[in-house]
C-alpha cells in the first residue's frame, strides 16, 4: 500500500509539473510603449566567384566516322596479313590522327574477299585486324583505343568475282565499336 501511495504521489507530482509550465502569455500591446528596435551591425560579405575547372575538350571526331577525319583503311596482298610498305604509310598517318584524338576508340575490322572457307577468312581476318592494331600501338596510339574484331568475306566493300574487287576486300577498315 505504501508502495501504492508513493507511486500515485510522484504522478501528481509529475502531473502538476507540466500543468504549471504553461504556455507563453499574450500580453497586449498599448500606443503608449514605445518600441525599441535595435539592428545588429552588417558585416560586408564579399562573395567570391565559384571556382569552375575547364573541362578538356571532347573531341568531334567521337561522334564522326574515321574517314570523315582522314583515318584511311589499308589493303592486303591475297591470302596474307604482313603489312607493306604502302600499308605503314598509311598506318603511321592514322596514328598520328589517333594520337591527336586519344578520346576516340577505333574498331579495326579485318575482312578478306571471297575465296576460302568461312572459317578460314575469319582467321585471317582477325589476323589482319590485330597485325594493324599492333603496328599502331607501336607507333604510340594507345592500347584502349584500339578493337579489334573480323568479318572474314561476310561484309564485302565491292561485289564481284574479279581481281580489282576482291582486291578492295582484303582490308582492314576502321570504324566505331
Amino acid at each position: 500500500m505504501v508502495r501504492t501511495l508513493a507511486l500515485i504521489g510522484m504522478l501528481l507530482a509529475a502531473l502538476l509539473m507540466t500543468v504549471g509550465c504553461g504556455g507563453k502569455k499574450n500580453v497586449p500591446v498599448t500606443d503608449n510603449a514605445a518600441a525599441v528596435v535595435t539592428t545588429p551591425p552588417v558585416e560586408e560579405v564579399v562573395e567570391e566567384a565559384p571556382v569552375t575547372e575547364t573541362p578538356a575538350p571532347v573531341s568531334n571526331y567521337a561522334t564522326m566516322s574515321p574517314q570523315e577525319y582522314g583515318i584511311e583503311d589499308v589493303y592486303f596482298a591475297y591470302d596474307e596479313y604482313t603489312l607493306s610498305a604502302a600499308t605503314m604509310t598509311t598506318l603511321t598517318a592514322n596514328a598520328k590522327i589517333m594520337k591527336e584524338h586519344s578520346d576516340v576508340v577505333y574498331l579495326i575490322e579485318g575482312h578478306c574477299d571471297e575465296r576460302g572457307t568461312v572459317e578460314y577468312n575469319l582467321a585471317l581476318g582477325e589476323k589482319r585486324a590485330a597485325a594493324v592494331r599492333d603496328y599502331l600501338a607501336n607507333l604510340g596510339v594507345k592500347a584502349g583505343q584500339l578493337r579489334v574484331t573480323s568479318y572474314g568475306e561476310e561484309r564485302p566493300f565491292v561485289t564481284g568475282g574479279t581481281e580489282a574487287a576482291w582486291a578492295k576486300n582484303r582490308r582492314a577498315h576502321f570504324a566505331r565499336p
